[in-house]
């Protein structure tokens, strides 16, 4: 609770990327991995991994979707009509044909061979309850070979400004790796664009109506989108790694990782209360990882495999600092052998943790095996609940699962208090965190002790590593 309490305190400012707060997190990190005897895991024999970053905007006053048919040119601007919503920008406008396509389900099916190298116009109905794997569908649709996607809007005004404010706050980068796979998506109000699509003989509202999708290209129309960037600041964010040497002359040279990001959303104004603290996001994950670093170099506890302890930075902007990690590890990748990661683990259910990845690999046999051997830390680990959250994609294990790394990714899910200044940490059941890292700590120790790997899951492994 008191490792909690330092990080998650207003002096830290919310731990932004990158920030003042942030750099002082991570120095406390390095300290204590200092501390308890775990050798720098950093080129230079340092404990920080540094990378650049660069955080930028939209540029509204340069950024449009131009509508272009016999009946002449229609254009929306960003950041009044239209935003900006996912995937890489453009550096130059990009311009095409249409398909169109008229989901009368949220849930059908997007993409396509016939949206390649096209500009797709996707008539969704926001009056009523969307697909829970829409996003996912959209991704799809992305990754299919468009030219960029525009997602025809009808949400009600005031909806529809929140989403402007949103999308006009800065984004992230990794310097030399540009945000965003896939064409962009943009999300356009049909209000900028009817009398274009009238002309045409495009009527959103009976598309709507539709009792099966409709999908077809669009004569007569052309499309142009440009968006442009407007760089805002630049600077470095820290990684913090530590390495616990293994006590086998051979397995030393293999590692488990364990993983909990820093950083946090910052200084929202606003309110009575502006510091988002994140004691939970993800204060309570970096307490568990110094205490099993502690634990670990204890006189007997030490591990035949080597331990490596990560902390990366910038999860909240895109996973930034284990994307930088996994593509410039310093150890080989090929011989780490599983990553445990830990993310919002302090809340909700007293007896239970949502463990991501338990069909995956052989690792989820292993924790089963783990927790009937410790019933007295009375914790069950439970599959995601909410797989349209799509958790398994939005924290650090993703970048390892990727590179063929096994996980499992322990979290207790979201609550009221995520992303809100009332994340604080009186709010910790710290009794329950206790047993988890516990756990998390036997786990660790069977799969650093095992001669043998964790194996992937064949069709697991196609999936998620293959796939890619």
């Amino acid at each position: 609770m008191r490792r909690i309490g330092i990080i998650a305190d207003d002096s830290m400012q919310g731990r932004a990327t990158p920030s003042r707060g942030l750099e002082q997190t991570a120095q406390y990190v390095a300290s204590e991995f200092r501390r308890s005897g775990l050798k720098p895991g950093a080129a230079g024999g340092s404990y920080i991994q540094r990378f650049g970053v660069t955080r930028w905007v939209i540029d509204a006053g340069a950024s449009t979707v131009t509508l272009v048919s016999r009946g002449g040119r229609h254009v929306a601007r960003v950041g009044t009509d239209a935003r900006y919503i996912i995937g890489k920008v453009p550096d130059q406008p990009v311009r095409g044909s249409v398909v169109l396509i008229a989901a009368a389900d949220s849930s059908d099916l997007l993409a396509g061979a016939d949206v390649r190298d096209k500009l797709v116009l996707l008539v969704l109905d926001f009056s009523r309850p969307l697909a829970a794997n829409l996003n996912q569908k959209i991704t799809e649709l992305a990754a299919a070979g468009p030219k960029a996607v525009l997602v025809l809007s009808n949400r009600d005004s005031a909806t529809f400004a929140q989403r402007l404010a949103d999308a006009s706050r800065p984004r992230l980068e990794r310097n030399g790796t540009p945000a965003g796979t896939g064409a962009p998506v943009v999300e356009l109000h049909e209000r900028a664009v009817g009398a274009a699509l009238t002309e045409l003989g495009i009527d959103p509202p009976r598309l709507r109506s539709l009792a099966r999708a409709e999908r077809r290209p669009v004569a007569g129309l052309t499309i142009e989108l440009r968006l442009e960037k407007q760089v805002s600041s630049q600077g470095l964010v820290p990684n913090v790694v530590g390495i616990l040497e293994g006590s086998d002359s051979l397995l030393r040279n293999e590692y488990l990782v364990y993983s909990a990001h820093t950083d946090h959303i910052g200084i929202r104004p606003g309110g009575n209360d502006s510091i988002s603290n994140g004691a939970d996001d993800n204060a309570s994950g970096v307490a568990g990882l110094l205490e099993l670093a502690e634990a670990f170099a204890q006189p007997g506890m030490r591990p035949r495999r080597s331990i490596l302890f990560l902390a990366p930075g910038a999860e909240e902007d895109g996973l930034l600092g284990s994307a930088h990690f996994t593509e410039h590890p310093t150890v080989p990748l090929s011989r780490v052998v599983a990553n445990i990661n830990m993310d919002l683990i302090g809340r909700n259910w007293p007896d239970s943790v949502i463990a991501v990845g338990l069909d995956h690999t052989d690792l989820g046999k292993t924790l089963q095996a783990v927790v009937r051997a410790h019933p007295e830390l009375r914790m069950t680990p439970i599959p995601d609940r909410w797989p349209e959250e799509r958790i398994f994609y939005r924290s650090d294990h993703y970048n390892f699962a990727r590179k063929g790394v096994p996980i499992l990714f322990f979290t207790s899910g979201t609550h009221p208090d995520y992303h809100q200044p009332s994340d604080e940490a009186s709010r910790i059941d710290v009794e329950k965190q206790a047993r988890l890292v516990q756990l998390l700590f036997y786990l660790g120790a069977q799969v650093a002790d095992t001669v043998s790997r964790p194996q992937w899951y064949a069709d697991r492994y196609r999936e998620i590593v293959e796939r890619r």
